[in-house]
């Protein structure tokens, strides 16, 4: 039996959804609140240490970390393959994995985690965020360095760097194949799609202007069966704030326009044109 212990905005569980969907496999629905920090309590801990979403539990056995779920789901449910047959392949497929795991997960985070806490920042006094912040195992990092208004304009400024840097490299991979790792839909896919779609849904698909490969690689991934499967109602934050690409722009603006001018290399007309879409 297959448990998905997940939250339905999480990137990383939308990460893990899609490669069960893509192998059409059936799970059992273990939601957690993670806005009621339901991945905080004691029991999900004794499941995942890292207080952490998602958590597959196979037979009784649990598996953390996103993508090493998602190779494990391979492994064991090895039709359809999600991964090259070949050694060296398959290591290239790592190593893109690797490298999205390093820089556009971790980018990701910072933009969505900024723009939550600076819409909501007043909210919560400095006692109960320092306090909130100690509770997490592992992320407490990360919310020590962002604080309570937001992180601070170098980090945003890396953020956008780092994504630039990601839809670049893979336009430039798409020159020689159809998928990031080969001709064949794989984990690579998988692991860089939800960050893309977090993109998207915050109205920064500005990210990839200009990079006319990248665009038709996302096309083709929404084209999937599994795409719509991996986003049920309620998966993304337009679902539960039809204005948060105003929101958005409202807190990205001006980091987003110095961060298209330097990647575009000056072009005033790309630059106009993909503000204007944000």
């Amino acid at each position: 039996m297959l448990e998905l212990y997940h939250a339905l905005t999480s990137t990383c569980s939308q990460k893990v959804r899609f490669c069960l969907a893509e192998k059409g496999l059936t799970w059992v629905d273990r939601h957690v609140d993670i806005l009621s920090d339901s991945h905080l309590t004691p029991d999900y801990l004794a499941l995942n240490p890292l207080g952490v979403v998602p958590t597959l539990v196979h037979d009784g056995q649990a598996v953390t970390e996103s993508s090493v779920i998602c190779e494990y789901i391979d492994d064991v449910f090895p039709s359809p393959c999600l991964a090259p047959s070949g050694a060296y392949q398959k290591a290239q497929m790592r190593s893109w994995m690797a490298f999205f795991s390093e820089i556009p997960t971790s980018f990701i985070r910072v933009v969505t985690l900024h723009m939550l806490t600076k819409s909501k920042q007043d909210a919560v006094s400095e006692e109960d965020y320092i306090a909130n912040t100690e509770r997490r195992p592992v992320r407490k990092y990360i919310f020590r360095k962002m604080g309570r208004g937001g992180f601070p304009a170098d980090e945003i400024k890396s953020a956008f760097d780092g994504l630039r840097q990601t839809a670049e490299r893979v336009d430039e991979q798409l020159k020689a194949s159809e998928w990031i790792a080969g001709d064949q839909f794989s984990l690579a896919d998988i692991v860089l799609l939800p960050s893309i779609d977090r993109l998207e849904d915050l109205g920064l698909d500005a990210v990839w202007a200009g990079l006319p490969r990248f665009g038709d690689w996302w096309s083709r991934v929404k084209s999937r069966p599994a795409y719509a499967q991996a986003y049920p109602k309620g998966s993304r934050f337009s679902h539960y704030a039809p204005d948060v690409r105003v929101r958005a722009r409202e807190v990205y603006r001006q980091e987003l326009t110095q961060f298209l001018q330097a990647s575009l290399q000056g072009s005033r007309r790309a630059v106009r044109e993909s503000i204007v879409a944000v």
